[in-house]
Protein backbone atom coordinates (compact mmCIF):
# COMPACT_ATOMS: atom_id res chain seq x y z
CA UNK A 1 0.00 0.00 0.00
CA UNK A 2 2.57 2.34 -1.29
CA UNK A 3 0.12 5.43 -1.95
CA UNK A 4 -2.09 4.83 0.57
CA UNK A 5 -0.57 6.95 3.49
CA UNK A 6 -0.12 10.04 0.54
CA UNK A 7 -3.64 9.89 -0.23
CA UNK A 8 -5.08 10.46 3.34
CA UNK A 9 -2.69 12.58 4.24
CA UNK A 10 -3.29 14.99 1.40
CA UNK A 11 -7.30 14.31 1.93
CA UNK A 12 -6.69 14.65 5.33
CA UNK A 13 -8.94 11.54 6.31
CA UNK A 14 -9.18 9.27 8.87
CA UNK A 15 -8.77 5.52 9.04
CA UNK A 16 -10.28 2.58 10.76
CA UNK A 17 -11.03 -1.29 10.11
CA UNK A 18 -13.42 -3.80 10.79
CA UNK A 19 -11.86 -7.38 10.43
CA UNK A 20 -13.37 -10.54 10.80
CA UNK A 21 -12.02 -13.41 7.92
CA UNK A 22 -8.89 -11.28 8.17
CA UNK A 23 -8.22 -11.39 11.92
CA UNK A 24 -5.94 -8.73 11.83
CA UNK A 25 -4.07 -9.03 8.82
CA UNK A 26 -5.51 -5.78 6.95
CA UNK A 27 -4.47 -3.63 10.31
CA UNK A 28 -0.77 -5.30 10.45
CA UNK A 29 -0.66 -4.47 6.56
CA UNK A 30 -1.73 -0.75 7.69
CA UNK A 31 0.65 -0.78 10.73
CA UNK A 32 3.35 -1.59 8.89
CA UNK A 33 3.20 1.92 7.15
CA UNK A 34 5.60 3.89 9.12
CA UNK A 35 3.99 7.00 9.87
CA UNK A 36 0.31 5.39 9.89
CA UNK A 37 -0.72 6.78 13.17
CA UNK A 38 -1.19 10.01 11.50
CA UNK A 39 -4.06 8.83 9.74
CA UNK A 40 -4.78 4.99 11.02
CA UNK A 41 -7.24 5.78 14.04
CA UNK A 42 -7.39 1.86 14.87
CA UNK A 43 -9.42 -1.34 14.16
CA UNK A 44 -10.88 -4.77 16.05
CA UNK A 45 -11.86 -7.87 14.98
CA UNK A 46 -14.73 -9.12 15.29
CA UNK A 47 -15.25 -12.49 14.30
CA UNK A 48 -18.41 -13.69 15.82
CA UNK A 49 -22.29 -12.40 15.33
CA UNK A 50 -22.51 -11.23 18.51
CA UNK A 51 -19.57 -9.32 18.71
CA UNK A 52 -20.39 -7.53 15.24
CA UNK A 53 -23.64 -7.04 16.80
CA UNK A 54 -22.51 -5.44 19.87
CA UNK A 55 -19.33 -3.30 18.86
CA UNK A 56 -20.20 -2.91 15.13
CA UNK A 57 -24.47 -1.94 15.46
CA UNK A 58 -24.82 -4.81 12.81
CA UNK A 59 -27.94 -5.97 12.51
CA UNK A 60 -28.41 -9.44 13.65
CA UNK A 61 -31.73 -9.77 10.93
CA UNK A 62 -28.88 -8.41 8.27
CA UNK A 63 -26.02 -10.40 9.48
CA UNK A 64 -27.41 -13.84 10.90
CA UNK A 65 -29.20 -15.49 7.31
CA UNK A 66 -25.92 -15.55 5.76
CA UNK A 67 -23.69 -16.32 8.61
CA UNK A 68 -22.29 -12.72 8.70
CA UNK A 69 -21.12 -12.73 5.50
CA UNK A 70 -22.36 -10.62 2.54
CA UNK A 71 -22.05 -7.33 0.49
CA UNK A 72 -24.29 -6.07 3.11
CA UNK A 73 -22.42 -7.30 6.09
CA UNK A 74 -19.46 -6.08 4.97
CA UNK A 75 -20.64 -2.51 4.20
CA UNK A 76 -22.44 -2.55 8.01
CA UNK A 77 -19.34 -3.30 9.22
CA UNK A 78 -18.04 0.08 7.57
CA UNK A 79 -20.23 2.01 9.36
CA UNK A 80 -19.92 0.49 12.38
CA UNK A 81 -15.78 1.46 12.52
CA UNK A 82 -16.57 4.43 11.31
CA UNK A 83 -19.04 5.45 14.23
CA UNK A 84 -16.51 3.77 16.55
CA UNK A 85 -13.65 5.31 16.03
CA UNK A 86 -15.17 8.36 14.64
CA UNK A 87 -12.73 8.06 11.42
CA UNK A 88 -13.51 9.38 8.32
CA UNK A 89 -13.67 6.30 6.45
CA UNK A 90 -13.63 2.81 6.96
CA UNK A 91 -12.64 -0.74 5.59
CA UNK A 92 -13.91 -4.30 6.45
CA UNK A 93 -13.79 -7.48 5.41
CA UNK A 94 -15.70 -10.67 5.94
CA UNK A 95 -15.72 -14.48 4.40
CA UNK A 96 -14.53 -17.76 4.62
CA UNK A 97 -11.13 -18.51 4.67
CA UNK A 98 -11.82 -22.07 4.61
CA UNK A 99 -14.05 -24.52 2.47
CA UNK A 100 -17.03 -25.01 4.11
CA UNK A 101 -20.61 -26.15 3.43
CA UNK A 102 -21.75 -22.48 3.13
CA UNK A 103 -18.81 -22.07 0.98
CA UNK A 104 -17.21 -24.81 -1.31
CA UNK A 105 -14.53 -22.43 -1.99
CA UNK A 106 -13.15 -20.02 0.37
CA UNK A 107 -14.35 -15.51 -0.50
CA UNK A 108 -14.65 -12.57 1.20
CA UNK A 109 -16.69 -9.53 0.93
CA UNK A 110 -14.56 -6.27 1.52
CA UNK A 111 -16.26 -3.30 1.52
CA UNK A 112 -14.66 0.64 2.09
CA UNK A 113 -16.63 3.52 3.03
CA UNK A 114 -17.38 7.03 3.58
CA UNK A 115 -20.61 7.21 4.75
CA UNK A 116 -22.46 7.89 1.48
CA UNK A 117 -20.21 6.38 -0.88
CA UNK A 118 -18.88 2.71 -0.73
CA UNK A 119 -16.60 0.43 -2.74
CA UNK A 120 -17.29 -3.65 -2.42
CA UNK A 121 -15.80 -6.47 -3.99
CA UNK A 122 -16.08 -10.50 -3.62
CA UNK A 123 -12.80 -12.01 -3.79
CA UNK A 124 -12.73 -15.74 -4.25
CA UNK A 125 -10.05 -17.93 -3.37
CA UNK A 126 -9.85 -21.05 -4.62
CA UNK A 127 -6.76 -23.73 -4.03
CA UNK A 128 -5.64 -21.36 -1.24
CA UNK A 129 -5.19 -22.59 2.40
CA UNK A 130 -6.59 -20.55 5.44
CA UNK A 131 -4.02 -18.08 6.02
CA UNK A 132 -2.91 -17.33 2.48
CA UNK A 133 -6.87 -16.82 1.67
CA UNK A 134 -6.44 -14.35 5.04
CA UNK A 135 -3.22 -12.47 3.14
CA UNK A 136 -4.78 -12.64 0.04
CA UNK A 137 -7.53 -10.69 0.96
CA UNK A 138 -5.95 -8.08 3.20
CA UNK A 139 -3.81 -6.90 0.29
CA UNK A 140 -7.03 -6.84 -2.43
CA UNK A 141 -8.72 -4.74 0.76
CA UNK A 142 -5.58 -2.63 0.60
CA UNK A 143 -6.03 -2.08 -3.03
CA UNK A 144 -9.90 -1.36 -2.92
CA UNK A 145 -8.66 0.91 -0.14
CA UNK A 146 -6.12 2.96 -2.41
CA UNK A 147 -8.76 3.48 -5.30
CA UNK A 148 -11.65 4.04 -3.12
CA UNK A 149 -9.45 7.25 -2.73
CA UNK A 150 -7.85 7.96 -6.07
CA UNK A 151 -11.77 8.18 -7.31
Amino acid sequence: MPNLKDLMLQKRLTLAVAESLTCGHLQARIGAISGASRFFLGGLTAYTLEEKEKLLGVPRELAEPVDCVSEAVAVAMTQGARTLFGANIAIATTGYAEPSPAAPVPYAWIAVGDGSNFATRRVDCPGLARVAVQEHVAKVAGDILVDFLQT
